[in-house]
């Protein structure tokens, strides 16, 4: 399976997000998964490309012409996708992925959750968003998500688009 990660590119943040990105790289690897990825060498980004590849996953980075410029492409690219932006980045993330995990992030992450949900609910493709809620990292995003839905902004069920897992024994399950 094609696994998408999206998540943080940022290092200062909670060390039980690092632990549990390791626990699902190790995971993928193991299992003969591949993972896709942003391909930037900071943060969850990073975690996830080094851990997953040092344990059998290939890795799949769709790196912008930017995170190039800059030095901080990832030594951990099996594969390496390169693209003009991060509409671009999208674009091709969703062409080479089965199945997305949210883990931890900003505004980056939302933004590439809700491109991938909004594209699903209109007919662009089936794939799913699976949010990881590490800690109860997503449990305000949560909260928005069933006020939408009681106000009647979300045609359908939310959750027919984008699950949740609490611990990775439950994500492994839905993925």
């Amino acid at each position: 399976m094609k696994i998408c990660i999206f998540c943080s590119a940022n290092s200062a943040i909670d060390p039980d997000y690092f632990t549990a990105t390791e626990e699902l790289g190790r995971w993928t690897g193991e299992n003969g998964h591949t993972i896709v990825f942003g391909g930037c060498n900071l943060g969850l980004m990073e975690c996830i490309g080094r851990t997953a590849r040092s344990h059998g996953a290939t890795t799949v980075g769709v790196v912008p012409t930017k995170v190039e410029e800059s030095g901080r492409r990832s030594d951990h690219i099996d594969v390496h996708i390169p693209c003009d932006n991060l509409s671009d980045r999208k674009d091709l993330m969703v062409a080479q992925s089965d199945v997305f995990v949210a883990l931890p992030g900003g505004i980056g992450t939302l933004d590439e959750i809700f491109t991938v949900a909004a594209a699903g609910t209109i007919g662009y493709h089936s794939k799913r968003v699976i949010l990881y809620n590490i800690k109860g990292f997503w449990d305000s995003l949560i909260a928005l998500m069933d006020d939408l839905q009681n106000r009647g902004m979300i045609r359908g069920d939310w959750k027919n688009r984008i699950q949740v897992a609490e611990n990775l024994s439950q994500l492994i399950a839905l993925l």
